[in-house]
């Protein structure tokens, strides 16, 4: 593994496993979906990726739980599969999130960096409870690895490259 490897959070698979078709990858990264997630991963219909892994900040379950950790920052990653190379093409962005009446507003953060991006957020409150009885109130603990792991070991399970992507275009 390179320095820039390093840098920009290339992963490659194990010496010895063959690559799987294309089709195998979009499945498996579909697959680590599911309803309980803070997050989820969609397909890209603009055509500028292939698929969206983000957090469920505008989805109405999961924004009030967003809002009482006073999230101020969230991130997603584009993936764009790149079949001629067997590699994911990794890019994150950071948005910053504004609250208004308890709802998400989502704005592209203005940075001069691209790139991998890992983000822990986490926190507790204690206060009386419904019951009138002091208690936590809520516990929340926000790690963009819980993303993004998933989606790398997914990737390497079927022989293709994580390749996070610093500079340029997907």
């Amino acid at each position: 593994m390179g320095l820039f490897d390093i840098f920009t959070g290339t992963k490659r698979p194990e010496s010895g496993v063959t690559p799987a078709p294309r089709s195998e990858v979009e499945a498996a990264i579909l697959e680590i979906n599911r309803p309980t997630a803070p997050f989820q991963i969609i397909p890209d219909d603009t055509g500028e990726c292939d698929f969206i892994a983000e957090w469920k900040i505008v989805n109405a379950k999961w924004y009030e739980i967003f809002a009482k950790a006073g999230l101020q920052k969230t991130f997603r990653i584009k993936m764009k599969l790149d079949e001629k190379k067997n590699e994911v093409r990794a890019m994150d962005e950071e948005f910053t999130v504004e609250w208004r009446a308890g709802v998400p507003s989502l704005t592209l953060a203005v940075s001069g960096f691209k790139g991998q991006k890992t983000e822990i957020s986490f926190g507790t409150a204690y206060a009386f409870t419904e019951e009138l009885e002091f208690g936590q109130v809520y516990n929340y603990r926000f790690n963009s690895s819980e993303l993004k792991t998933p989606l790398q070991e997914a990737v390497l399970a079927r022989g293709w490259t994580w390749r996070g992507v610093a500079f340029g275009k997907l």
